[in-house]
Formats: structure tokens, sequence, C-alpha cells
């Protein structure tokens, strides 16, 4: 089921993916993992990670960026206002790329784009108090071999998306399709034809029963034309 010979992605759950760029490096994408109910255990050690992507502050996709970060001493990718918090919770400010939305970042040869995304983001202390974590965003990717995916994160369907895949051509878009905090598959189906991809990773979905959208609801929206597939947290793609 590769999506591309060089990159392979591994779905840890919810919205969290390990992934293995073109030329090796390990790169975590919104790091929920140890405490991620929907994980498998064999996922839940983080050795290694070269590069550390967050789209946004919520606690099912930075719950865990703090412990991975001071082990591992990734370079982080994410907006502005996460690496100030980052920054404050002791980590290498060197080792933080804060950008903001339209912005392109190359950081261990893969190139990453913050792109909008349709969310809030606030980043709940553990003290539970709420502070603000700018805006949420999405990431079109580029890894070293050209390969290029849109990684939407937590979002709703907005008309940009069509811009979004103007500016960049991508080959494969991963969206959220659980609904409530999210788009649900008959959401997910416009941004599909919005984006013009023939290949969709859905994600956030399942890890709650109120997170009830299902990749085979999307498949039938969308029709035999477009590829959705089907995973489960463990799978690699």
């Amino acid at each position: 089921m590769a999506l591309n010979a060089d990159v392979s992605f591994t779905w840890v759950g919810h919205g969290t993916w390990k992934v293995r760029s073109a030329k090796g490096k390990e790169i975590l994408i919104d790091p929920w993992v140890m405490n991620n109910p929907a994980a498998p255990e064999t996922l839940k050690t983080v050795d290694k990670c070269d590069l550390m992507l967050i789209t946004h502050g919520h606690f099912d996709h930075i719950h865990d960026a703090l412990e991975i970060a001071r082990r591992t001493k990734p370079t982080i990718v994410t907006n502005h206002e996460i690496g100030v918090w980052l920054g404050s919770k002791g980590i290498d400010g060197e080792k933080i790329v804060a950008g903001n939305q339209g912005g392109t970042i190359e950081a261990e040869g893969v190139k990453v784009t913050l792109v909008h995304a349709e969310h809030s983001c606030g980043i709940t202390e553990d003290d539970g108090h709420l502070v603000y974590g700018g805006e949420a965003c999405g990431f079109v990717i580029e890894f070293e071999n050209g390969f290029t995916i849109y990684f939407a994160g937590d979002t709703d369907v907005f008309g940009d998306m069509a811009l979004i895949a103007e500016l960049s051509k991508f080959d494969v878009a991963f969206l959220p399709i659980g609904d409530f905090y999210t788009m649900g598959p008959e959401r997910a189906a416009k941004a599909v034809q919005l984006l013009g991809v023939k290949t969709v990773v859905p994600m956030h979905f399942a890890t709650f029963p109120i997170l009830d959208g299902r990749p085979s609801q999307l498949q039938e929206l969308v029709g035999p034309g477009i590829k959705v597939l089907d995973i489960k947290p463990g799978d690699t793609v």
C-alpha cells in the first residue's frame, strides 16, 4: 500500500504519524504518542526523531511533544506562538523553527510550507488553564525526492484548499474525517474535490466514539476514481 517507495508513513493513531523520509530522516507529526489511546504499544516508544512537525496546540496533537523533544532533540517546525511556548518550557531555541502561514521552512532536507486550517488552537497547561497557541495550520510537505503531500491537520473544508492545491502540486492528501471537531466524510468529500487529489489518507477518526466518520463513507461519497485508504493504527502506507 506504498504511496511512494522511498517515503513511509506509519499511523500512530488519531492525528499522529511517524514518517521516514526519502533519505531516512525520522519525522513525527503531531506527537500524541505515549498517551494516545489509539496507539499500538509497539509505537509508544520514540527512540529517534530528527524532525517534529506540530500543526496546532490541542492536547491530542501536542501532549507528548515536550517529553519526546527533550529525549530525542529534534528540529521542531510549528507556528510562532507554539514555538515561543516550547521555548518557555526549556526546549532549545536553536532547535525550534517557528514560522507562520504561507512560509516555507527547509529543515533536515525536507521542505514544509505552513498553510491555512479552519480550526482553533489553545494549549492546555498542566494546571488546566488555556494559553493562546496562534492559529492552527496544515502542512504541504515536500520530501528530498520531490514527493509531496498535503497534511491538513485538524480542519473543516474551506474554499482555499483549491488555492493550496494550485500553488503546491501534491500527490496525496491526509485529511481528518471524524466529524464533531473536524470535518466529517461529507465535508471531506468536498475537500477532495477542491484539492483534486486521487489518493486520500483519512485520519482523526475512531479514537473516541464521537469521531464516527469512517473511510468507507468517504470512499462511497468520492466514488471509484479516488483511492481512499482504509487504515488502522499501526498500519504503514
